[in-house]
């Protein structure tokens, strides 16, 4: 049955029954032939078909919601038996926000590979609020989170901290300053990540704590970006130091933090609310745990 779900979906998320036989390995033909399987099971028709389009019935979407699930949890069934009978293995999907994912996440899936070889990580980087969302729908095994967020529904566990700083381009003359205060940078051009994003989270918190209105805001949707942006003399940003290492290294930017206001928000990692986990993730939280330690030092 598995089998014949993961066709459904191919099909549907391909709006093709010959893309999809493509992706699958099979002949449009055998493709077919387990909708036809499929749809005489329920009774009903999954998809309109024409030679313009495929598209899902009302029917055709109920099942697509529900096969989706069903196939995660099919997946996460035959996981937990190979944990009971051999070493951890297989894939494990990760999630991360993209300050971790950047700029942490690669050097520690390169350490862990290395100790578990025979564990695949699956890498998807987007903002935070996004890898929460995928977290609940089962996409991910674990997810790795900057700020605070709606994470009703998931086991959620703070496990490092992450210390936010100002940055201007090295010629800006605030740096003549041998103090900043927000209030100092109120003319500024803030240039700000996208909202769903942990950095944007907590740089909005600090400026609704401290009753502060930028003149005027940029957004941006990277952080690279926004390091190029203030480099350029676009405006000031707050940015997690573990993000400006390199061109603080180089003189490409330089960092303050605010008199009074040091910011430092936690790191979380989520994971789906169940009794059961692979040994995958287990060894993973074990992991990044135990290396932050050696990430942190370099915050220093």
């Amino acid at each position: 049955m598995d089998d014949l779900l993961r066709t459904f979906i191919m099909i549907a998320e391909k709006n093709s029954f010959t893309k999809a036989a493509a992706e699958l390995h099979l002949t449009q033909s055998a493709v077919s032939r387990e909708i036809q399987v499929l749809e005489k099971k329920y009774g009903v028709l999954l998809f309109e078909r024409s030679n313009r389009y495929v598209r899902l019935t009302k029917a055709g979407e109920i099942l697509y919601t529900q096969a989706k699930t069903i196939v995660v949890q099919y997946e996460l069934i035959k996981r937990l038996m190979d944990d009971l009978t051999h070493t951890a293995k297989g894939e494990l999907s990760i999630g991360s926000g993209y300050t971790f994912g950047e700029y942490l996440l690669p050097k520690m899936i390169q350490d862990f590979i290395t100790r578990y070889s025979d564990i695949i990580p699956k890498i998807t980087i987007k903002n935070s609020r996004r890898i929460v969302d995928q977290v609940l729908r089962h996409e991910l095994d674990i997810g790795i989170i900057e700020g605070s967020f709606d994470t009703s529904g998931l086991i959620t566990r703070s496990f490092a901290k992450d210390e936010m700083v100002g940055i201007v381009s090295p010629a800006h003359p605030i740096m003549d300053k041998q103090e900043i205060e927000l209030y100092d940078l109120r003319n500024e051009t803030w240039i700000l990540r996208e909202r769903g994003s942990g950095t944007r989270d907590v740089t909005d918190r600090l400026f609704e704590t401290q009753g502060f209105m930028p003149r005027s805001t940029m957004e941006f949707g990277s952080s690279q970006v926004i390091k190029e942006a203030v480099e350029a003399g676009l405006g000031v940003s707050l940015i997690s130091k573990w993000a400006i290492r390199k061109e603080l290294q180089y003189d490409f930017l330089k960092s303050f933090t605010l008199k009074n206001s040091p910011v430092i928000r936690e790191l979380y990692y989520v994971l789906p609310n169940s009794r059961f986990r692979t040994r995958a993730t287990d060894l993973f939280i074990q992991f990044i745990t135990e290396n932050i330690s050696s990430s942190r030092a370099i915050h220093e």
